[in-house]
């Protein structure tokens, strides 16, 4: 089997975990725990096929929607286990969008040739399934943590698109993206590294404008 479409399908798991790791943490039901798994697995990929205008993938391939399924199954059994979910939840995370990143810098960057679609897509494609995930189990998200998130997604694409532009294969190039993002949100999750924040005055609520 082509090593990407392997790491495409750890991609997909980890993040079906997490999406089962956050209802659980809800005490949602199994149909629930599937059903968030799935959206968290798929939905950054599904986000990345409708903007490219090309046939969403899991559409393609069902197989990524049994692996979704099979995952939220697993973490509806040993979720209970687990002492701290929502810090295994934030570290699976972690390397769910760091292959994500690279995988959709990838499929961007092979449907266009576009190396700033490529970052893009990456970028798109690694934190849009977190997003839902949180909406949909009302958690914090992650986009609202003070640590690096999304800065990490740009780094993998950009450390993939730039390897394969310099005629690393297809993998080398997937892994060196993979290490970026993992190192940069790694680091974050662990030493709190942060972009400056905005400091100016608040916006005014609409009430108080004139």
């Amino acid at each position: 089997m082509n090593p990407l479409l392997l790491l495409d399908y750890a991609g997909v798991a980890v993040f079906a975990a997490t999406g089962a790791l956050a209802a659980s943490r809800k005490q949602m039901d199994v149909v629930s725990f599937v059903f968030l798994a799935s959206v968290t697995g798929i939905g950054g990929g599904t986000f990345r096929d409708l903007i490219l205008d090309v046939p969403v993938f899991w559409v393609l391939d069902h197989a990524y929607v049994l692996v979704c399924a099979a995952v939220a199954i697993l973490v509806f059994l040993g979720a209970p286990r687990l002492e701290s979910r929502y810090r295994v939840l934030l570290w699976l995370d972690a390397v769910g969008m760091s292959a994500y990143s690279a995988l959709g810098a990838a499929k961007g960057l092979a449907a266009t040739g576009s190396p700033v679609v490529a970052i893009v897509m990456g970028m798109l494609t690694a934190t849009f399934g977190g997003i839902l995930r949180d909406l949909l189990a009302g958690e914090p998200s992650v986009l609202l943590r003070p640590e690096i998130y999304v800065t990490a997604a740009m780094a993998g694409a950009a450390v993939f698109t730039v390897t394969d532009a310099a005629g690393l294969s297809d993998l080398a190039s997937a892994l060196l993206g993979f290490a970026a993002a993992f190192i940069v949100r790694g680091g974050a999750l662990r030493f709190g590294w942060s972009i400056p924040a905005y400091r100016g005055r608040p916006g005014r609520r609409p009430e108080d404008i004139p």
